[in-house]
């Protein structure tokens, strides 16, 4: 069994405009832009990173945002929910808050004890604050949004499956443990996590499958310490049969992936070297920033890329 996992790393998700997306993460959300590049294998098109102050793993939900791209079709064979976790009580603000900006898809629930709000991102993103009574990280703070209902980065997420029995399997085996059932839901709880600790796992045999599109997770990302903690998860994912890629730099992160037997698309990144690499970490997120390769190209690259101000 593996033991180097500590919690989710970071979401990434695709967009179909870059201007929109950029708001509600920064406004909306009140996260703070980490990183702003763009996608190392098509430099045409962005990729942002939201999280906390300094871009700590388990705060991180990132972006593809492809020019009008078709929306996503919800269904099964991908992560259906990303969850972010809020102190307890702060979602009466949150749900003023939501309401009085227009946003979508608002319905309050309880899963598993906790209080959840529901919402949908600007291209149909399946998203949810859950209250958290004893999450220490501390919260980057803007627009208006104070320290106690901030959020804190992410709780967990959820897989919806066609069948869960493997992928349930493989979660064991990375690190996780059952913790409760509810309904059709199964939750997973990594051990002395992050702060980004859980996945839930809901089994749907009858539900279509997914497609993917602007408003889908992309891919998910599990965190580790270091590159020799990655190339031991990586030998044992491998030992166990798993296809795993070679690793890619990713400046900002080491990164493995492999697809699980549910059809999502797991990564493993380490967390270092971080997003203070290129940029102080009082200006984060405020300059674009380019893989080494593509450095030449920076004038046609910005040309073609739009406004985040839009």
């Amino acid at each position: 069994m593996i033991k180097d996992i500590k919690g989710l790393h970071h979401v990434t998700s695709m967009a179909s405009n870059a201007a929109q997306n950029n708001r509600f993460f920064t406004n909306t959300l009140g996260l703070r832009r980490v990183k702003q590049t763009v996608n190392f294998d098509d430099p045409s098109v962005y990729h942002l990173y939201y999280g906390d102050e300094n871009g700590s793993a388990g705060t991180v939900m990132t972006y593809f945002p492809f020019p009008h791209m078709m929306l996503g079709r919800p269904g099964v064979g991908e992560v259906g929910e990303t969850q972010f976790s809020v102190p307890k009580g702060a979602l009466t603000f949150w749900q003023d808050r939501f309401a009085a900006q227009g946003v979508d898809g608002i319905e309050a629930d309880m899963v598993f004890g906790a209080n959840r709000l529901r919402f949908r991102g600007p291209d149909g993103d399946a998203l949810a604050l859950v209250e958290a009574a004893d999450d220490a990280r501390t919260p980057w703070t803007a627009q208006g949004i104070s320290e106690d209902v901030a959020i804190r980065g992410f709780a967990g997420a959820r897989f919806n499956l066609h069948d869960a029995a493997a992928t349930e399997e493989l979660l064991g085996f990375m690190g996780y443990q059952r913790a409760e059932k509810q309904g059709d839901v199964t939750r997973f709880i990594i051990p002395g996590g992050n702060g980004a600790d859980t996945i839930d796992v809901a089994a749907l045999p009858k539900a279509s499958f997914a497609r993917q599109g602007a408003g889908s997770v992309h891919h998910i990302a599990f965190a580790v310490d270091n590159r020799e903690k990655q190339l031991e998860v990586r030998k044992a994912l491998m030992d166990t049969g798993y296809q795993v890629t070679p690793v890619i730099d990713r400046d900002y992160f080491w990164a493995i992936y492999f697809r699980t037997p549910g059809g999502i698309l797991f990564e493993i990144a380490t967390n270092e070297p971080g997003f203070n690499r290129d940029e102080d970490t009082a200006h984060l997120g405020e300059a674009l920033k380019l893989p080494g390769r593509y450095e030449p190209f920076r004038d046609r690259i910005e040309a073609n890329l739009e406004s985040l101000a839009a």
